[in-house]
């Protein structure tokens, strides 16, 4: 009697296969050195933590066993490996381990070796940071490098919750991340940007290409002048530096835009600021553009509204003098940025000495003031400030005959790149739960192994994007519109409902992959032989 089972493969054997062929878990192996006594390396149990990440089962780590319970573990891994292996001990003790190491170092050992092995270019390295809110209770770490899980600024808007905050720098080239580190969860963007630019002063000496940091406008700040100076760099310019203003308002008067596409343009003002001497480039898309439309138009709407309140009291009130409901008026005009007063009109209020219907030859003891007024839109200010808000400022100090404006222009819209990246490693499927690890020193090695995946990831899209390019083929997107660039997480949907078939009968073993179509198909085929031979296709 023949006994088959069905196990699930879908976007598995293609992550799995990644891993293999970039080295990771021998990497891994090589400096989180395996004990013999132990069924699975380290290795291999950040590869499981990475596979159950890029699952996107929404399950801890805690039950790890039971994502891989209906997997064909032999092909993911190699034989002899089972669920029960990646219990919460293995994984606890091996983000120790990490830990012991070094999670920042071995990411960036890791990374930059895949970087190298896959030839991504490192011209442009972009920085940015972001916050993981927690919950729970925290036990103190006796280790006092261990990070602090502590309440700060929250980019997730969730005071209310501890967090901690990680620093991410990735290449312009696929998005790839070579830079990971954890921070105490009341650690500033501007301490972190400074003590990075500082790092990496001695790595961009080193480099035998010229490397420059792309971020935010958290790097440029005043106190980081001294590193910033020393470094090829490119930032947007805080809108809170009142030259900033003064800048843009120059630029609209100027008027001597460059076109950089058909939807952005810019200008070029070189000066000198923190005792750099500087490129700044005013730029404005049609998408800026649109946006400084409803921003103002919205906020044009909420100060109407605020006008007619204020205005309703004022016109209430009484004055003694003419002059002094004007002054009124105009005090309360000077704080509009997009009305103006349109025309007022004053009436005067006769107080009489006596009592009754006063006649022609009563006294009057004093005269006060009721002022009207009647607003209208500006529509001067209104244009001026659609078109300032429209604006934003770029600056670097490379000189241009390294980076041109356009390329400066481009590399900092890459920026992209690293938030594209956080919101991946925060999808609400991405490891959701495990951050119920109770231990900061295990907080820190799951950042790391969070990171890790998102190198996989970024790996693996990038190899799909760049094949499918070299041969001017497309896949069906989420609207089914043809594409060349794809995200891996929709290409992992399109994998969905691929199983390997064991059946055994009379001692032998028959292993068959069903389910496969010919998107499918074509889509493993992108990944080269090792890909097709684990799902069993022709290479084509």
């Amino acid at each position: 009697m023949a006994l088959v089972t069905v196990e699930r493969l879908d976007h598995l054997g293609l992550i799995a296969e990644i891993i293999k062929d970039i080295g990771l878990i021998d990497m891994i192996d090589a400096r989180l050195v395996p004990d013999s006594q132990e069924e699975i390396t380290p290795g291999e149990a950040v590869a499981g933590m990475i596979l159950n990440g890029l699952g996107f089962a929404n399950r801890p780590l805690s039950l790890t066993p039971q994502f891989f319970a209906n997997k064909p573990l032999d092909l993911l891994f190699r034989k002899g490996v089972c669920a029960e292996m990646f219990n919460r001990f293995k994984l606890g003790r091996t983000l120790d381990e990490i830990y012991a190491y070094g999670c920042d170092l071995l990411f960036s050992e890791l990374a930059l070796a895949v970087c190298a092995h896959e030839g991504i270019a490192l011209r442009f390295n972009h920085l940015d940071t972001t916050s993981f809110a927690l919950t729970g209770q925290y036990v103190p770490d006796s280790d006092e490098h261990a990070i602090t899980i502590t309440h700060g600024y929250s980019k997730d808007y969730r005071p209310d919750l501890k967090q901690a905050v990680l620093e991410l720098m990735v290449s312009q080239d696929g998005g790839v991340p070579f830079v990971s580190k954890s921070w105490d969860g009341n650690t500033s963007d501007t301490k972190i940007f400074q003590e990075r630019a500082a790092a990496l002063l001695a790595t961009f000496q080193r480099s035998s290409t010229p490397r420059y940091v792309v971020a935010d406008s958290k790097l440029y700040h005043e106190d980081n002048a001294a590193h910033l100076r020393a470094l090829g760099f490119i930032t947007r310019i805080p809108n809170t530096l009142n030259l900033v203003s003064q800048v843009i308002t120059q630029a609209l008067r100027w008027d001597t835009w460059q076109r950089l596409n058909d939807t952005t343009r810019y200008q070029r003002v070189e000066l000198c600021h923190y005792g750099m001497a500087q490129r700044w480039l005013v730029v404005s898309s049609e998408a800026a553009v649109q946006r400084a439309e409803a921003s103002v138009n919205k906020a044009q709407q909420r100060e109407a509204e605020a006008i007619e309140k204020h205005l309703f009291h004022l016109q209430a009130q009484r004055f003694e003098t003419p002059e002094a409901a004007k002054t009124a008026l105009d005090t309360l005009a000077h704080s509009w940025k997009y009305h103006q007063v349109d025309a007022y009109s004053l009436s005067d209020h006769k107080r009489y000495a006596c009592k009754g219907r006063p006649t022609s030859t009563t006294p009057i003891k004093a005269i006060t003031w009721q002022i009207q007024a009647q607003v209208q839109p500006h529509d001067e200010q209104i244009v001026q400030r659609k078109q300032h808000k429209a604006c934003f400022v770029v600056g670097t100090n490379i000189d241009a005959s390294q980076v041109s404006d356009a390329e400066v222009i481009r590399a900092y819209k890459g920026q992209a790149q690293a938030e594209g990246g956080f919101r991946f490693l925060k999808d609400p499927l991405f490891f959701v739960s495990s951050l119920f690890v109770k231990k900061p020193s295990r907080i820190q090695g799951l950042l790391m192994v969070m990171t890790g995946a998102l190198l996989v990831y970024s790996v693996a899209q990038r190899r799909l994007r760049q094949q499918l390019m070299r041969q001017n083929e497309t896949v069906p997107n989420q609207i089914r519109q043809p594409t060349q660039r794809p995200t891996l997480r929709w290409v992992f949907q399109l994998l969905e409902g691929i199983h390997r078939v064991r059946v055994m009968a009379q001692g032998h073993v028959h292993d068959l992959i069903e389910g496969l179509n010919e998107v499918q198909i074509k889509i493993l085929r992108l990944f080269g032989e090792g890909v097709c031979r684990l799902y069993q296709i022709s290479p084509g």
